[in-house]
């Protein structure tokens, strides 16, 4: 009798499995002992590697990276703007081979994006920003160094020669000190310089200001307690050699508190001249937020933009970069190279904002989780993870090459 696909009235044969039969199920993995491989290689994702950062670093640091300006409805939106893209696959595509290399900046790049600049990197990890450098430079992308990193120019360059390396600027109220910094990227042979617009004033990060974050991190009550709970991230850092900057000698304070002494609010697109008369190089523009910008600034010279809101650590409630790719190439077309970023956590965001128009895309906070779980392990663990997804999202949406990507694939 049949009653919903199941058989009554008969009873099943059991039987005692033979070892012939178990001896192939059992597959036994020798352990791991190595404790920053075994955690690396649990991580499955980004959001597993920022799992692991949170753990291994004091609240304070990993705030720093993790957290935005204000309410962080930037960051927010951002990251939700990634999450709601529709991807359109095309199916019964020969995708049995997946190249991801692209052009950016008119030389080749083994993936679509950039190590973006960030401030105080061997704070997150005493590896700090000659790690992420040498990172780059195996995985073939290029390496933004920040004004306010925590290594020197001429320490970067001499980590990793073979690197693509870049060099952000802030426009300071010194313009002599910003003339010079420029001079020493070209010494050093920085092939670009990104000039950031978006900060002619600090954000106000609430996560900072609530843990009283200061640079170096001073020994208080909460830090002292915290180091009870983060051991190995103290012992590293106060046994290593001490935090030098990649552009000034030293600061005991805030980053708000410092950012506000060196940022020149009165900063104009004229002076777009001045860089040039220092820069002869590729010229980026980071933190562009409106088509009428993307436009001005390549017009006065610029060769790439960055739309960006910087990673929603200025202002809050900021426009979403990702929804501003397809305006912008509309008006800007090829004349100059777009790159975005801002709430990128997966290799399928990558993807999703190249389709959308993007020649490239830059990372932050993605591979500072992975540099805060295990250095620059860590942060090749997080490139590797990247490379991954772009290449599996690629292969899913009947892709082959980054130039087959565009707007037919997505829905924003």
């Amino acid at each position: 009798m049949m009653h919903s696909g199941w058989v009554t009235g008969r009873r099943v044969r059991r039987q005692l499995p033979r070892w012939s039969e178990l001896r192939p199920l059992l597959r036994a993995r020798p352990p791991e002992l190595n404790p920053t491989s075994r955690r690396l290689g649990k991580a499955l994702t980004i959001a597993d590697l920022r799992r692991v950062a949170m753990r291994r670093t004091p609240r304070a640091v990993f705030d720093y990276t993790d957290g935005a300006a204000e309410r962080e409805v930037s960051l927010r939106r951002a990251r939700a703007a990634f999450r709601g893209v529709e991807f359109h696959p095309n199916v019964l595509r020969d995708v049995s081979s997946v190249d991801t290399t692209t052009t950016i900046l008119a030389r080749r790049s083994a993936l679509p994006f950039a190590f973006a600049p960030t401030g105080f990197t061997r704070m997150m990890n005493h590896e700090g920003e000659c790690a992420v450098a040498r990172v780059a430079a195996r995985r073939g992308i290029p390496y933004a160094l920040s004004t306010l990193g925590t290594t020197s120019i001429e320490r970067v360059a001499e980590a990793a020669p073979d690197a693509r390396k870049w060099f952000q600027l802030y426009v300071w109220k010194d313009r002599a000190a910003g003339a010079e910094l420029m001079a020493r990227a070209v010494d050093a042979g920085y092939e670009a310089l990104i000039l950031t617009v978006d900060a002619p004033v600090p954000g106000v990060r609430m996560r900072d200001v609530r843990n009283g974050f200061s640079i170096p991190p001073a020994l208080t009550i909460r830090t002292v307690a915290d180091a009870a709970l983060h051991p190995a991230w103290w012992v590293n850092l106060l046994t290593t050699e001490p935090l030098t900057f990649a552009t000034f000698t030293s600061w005991e304070g805030t980053v708000a508190e410092l950012m506000a002494e060196l940022l020149d609010p009165t900063m104009t697109l004229d002076d777009l001249e001045w860089v040039r008369s220092n820069w002869s190089g590729p010229l980026i523009v980071k933190g562009i937020q409106t088509v009428t910008d993307a436009k001005a600034v390549i017009d006065a010279g610029a060769d790439a933009v960055v739309l960006s809101n910087h990673g929603g650590r200025q202002l809050d409630r900021a426009p979403v970069p990702l929804r501003l790719v397809p305006d912008v190439r509309d008006a800007i077309g090829d004349r100059a190279h777009v790159i975005v970023d801002t709430g990128i956590m997966s290799g399928a965001d990558i993807v999703a904002a190249i389709a959308a128009g993007a020649h490239s895309t830059m990372v932050g906070r993605a591979y500072l989780y992975g540099l805060m779980a295990g250095g620059e392990r860590g942060v090749d663990r997080a490139t590797e993870i990247l490379e991954s997804e772009i290449r599996r999202t690629m292969a899913l949406l009947g892709a082959t090459q980054i130039n087959d990507l565009g707007p037919h694939h997505v829905k924003l």
